[in-house]
Order: structure tokens, then C-alpha cells, then sequence
């Protein structure tokens, strides 16, 4: 029993120092002072000004269409690699396993300054566009695609490809019909941590960037650095956006599989 009270109050005082600040930061969204810890009233000027603001609109527009773009290829390039590692041969798996892992344990800074290095400087690219950007935050998303994919791949039925193959149909047609079919929510979960990934990213982006573009996350350590009051209390407001739009989806997420579960145990009791 003492081991249970013990257990229960550790992980609430985990899950208070995670979401603490981030339950501060949203009252403090909907009221009127523009200092945290100051009181004030309700009000929802921080959101109005949030969505009313061509500036920040802006900014929050182009986040969220490279966020899209790089989720996009990233999901296209990992699903493949993945793919394509776990139907080859152990010492090309091996390798493949090896080279994903790089962009995950290197840190961002390295592999930003990295990217700016060979992108710009030696393959000299146009810094004024958006390529060497989205190629970046491709490098950086990519291997979690893959390692979101592969464990699907693994708790796959093999024997269902070989048998799409010996009843006649191409490897194109198997790989179409019966593996991707299996491996979808990798693929998706794969997809949602690199809009996730896009939208976080700072060292990356501040490398490759145009010096006309903002993503949410340059924006706002740039504006921390600013003296304007009434951007930073709206991106209190963004951030609480955003903190509920991922809570709504984890939930939902969480639901969807839950009901899946339950409706493959009905069907096996039966």
C-alpha cells in the first residue's frame, strides 16, 4: 500500500513540474496583465490579437505549410527506408540502421550548422529561398519517420507478402496491397512527429532560413528578445494553441487505437 502512495505521488510531482508552466502560461493567455505573476482580469485580447495580427498570421502560415511540406517528404523518404532496410539483407540493414541514427543523437546545432555549410557554401544554394530549409528540417525529420515505421514492419505477418508473391502478384502490387495496408498508423504516427519536429525547430532553421522568413520558433526567441509587450502576450496565446490542438489529437489518437484494440479482443473471443 506504502508502495502505491509513494509510486502515485512521484509521478505526480513528474507530471506537475512537466505541465505546471504550461497551465501558468495558458491562464495567463486570457487575461489583460502583460507580466506573468502581476494580476489582471479576463480577456481575450491575447487571442484577438493573435488572429488579427498580419505579422503574426503570416509567420504562423509559412510555419505550418513547411511544417506540411516537410512532413510530406520526410513521411515519403522514411516509410522507403524503412522498407527497403528491413526486406535487405543484415550487413545493409546494419548500415542503414547506423546512418539513421546520426541525425538523432547528433545535436541540432551540429547538424544545422552542418547543413548551412554544405547547402550554401559549397553546393551554393540561393539562401533567399526556401529549399535549403526544407532540406534541413527533411534531414531532421526523416529518421523518426523511419523509426516510427519500423516497429509496424516488424509485428507484421511476413508470411502474407510471400503468399501475395506465389499467388501471382509483383512485388509493386504486394508492397501496395499488403504491406503498406499494415504499416498505416506507423506511417501517420510517423507524419505527425515531423510536423512536430518542423513547428519545434530552432538551430536548423536559423541556419538555413531567408533572413525575410520566421518559423513559430525563431519568432518567438526573437520577440523574447524584443521589448514588444503585445507579441509576447500573444504568443502566450499561440502557445496555448498549440499545447491544446496536440492534447486534442493525442487524445483522439489514443481513443482510435484504444476502440481498435477492443474491437480485435471481441473478435478473437468470438
Amino acid at each position: 500500500m506504502m508502495k502505491k502512495i509513494v509510486s502515485s505521488a512521484w509521478l505526480g510531482m513528474v507530471l506537475l513540474f512537466m505541465y505546471f508552466p504550461i497551465v501558468i502560461l495558458a491562464v495567463y493567455s486570457f487575461m489583460d496583465t502583460p507580466t506573468i505573476g502581476a494580476s489582471g482580469h479576463f480577456s481575450l485580447q491575447n487571442y484577438i490579437k493573435l488572429f488579427t495580427t498580419p505579422e503574426l498570421t503570416e509567420m504562423i502560415m509559412g510555419t505550418l505549410s513547411l511544417a506540411l511540406k516537410c512532413a510530406i517528404i520526410a513521411t515519403i523518404l522514411g516509410t522507403m527506408g524503412a522498407i527497403g532496410a528491413f526486406y535487405s539483407k543484415k550487413g545493409m540493414r546494419g548500415f542503414v540502421v547506423a546512418a539513421n541514427q546520426i541525425p538523432i543523437v547528433n545535436a541540432d546545432v551540429v547538424t544545422g550548422f552542418s547543413l548551412c555549410v554544405l547547402l550554401i557554401v559549397v553546393l551554393g544554394m540561393d539562401k533567399s529561398t526556401l529549399i535549403p530549409l526544407l532540406i534541413g528540417h527533411v534531414v531532421l525529420a526523416t529518421p523518426f519517420v523511419y523509426l516510427s515505421v519500423i516497429p509496424k514492419l516488424k509485428q507484421m505477418d511476413n508470411h502474407l507478402y510471400e503468399a501475395a508473391l506465389d499467388l501471382g502478384a509483383s512485388p509493386a502490387q504486394a508492397l501496395r496491397k499488403i504491406v503498406i495496408p499494415q504499416i498505416i498508423p506507423g506511417i501517420i504516427s510517423g507524419f505527425f512527429i515531423a510536423v512536430t519536429l518542423s513547428l519545434d525547430d530552432y538551430f536548423i532553421t536559423i541556419y538555413t532560413k531567408p533572413a525575410t522568413f520566421n518559423t513559430i520558433s525563431t519568432y518567438v526567441v526573437n520577440a523574447t528578445r524584443g521589448s514588444q509587450t503585445e507579441i509576447k502576450t500573444a504568443l502566450w496565446a499561440l502557445s496555448t494553441v498549440i499545447f491544446v490542438i496536440i492534447l486534442l489529437a493525442v487524445l483522439i489518437g489514443n481513443t482510435m487505437t484504444n476502440r481498435k484494440v477492443g474491437v480485435k479482443s471481441d473478435i478473437n473471443e468470438i
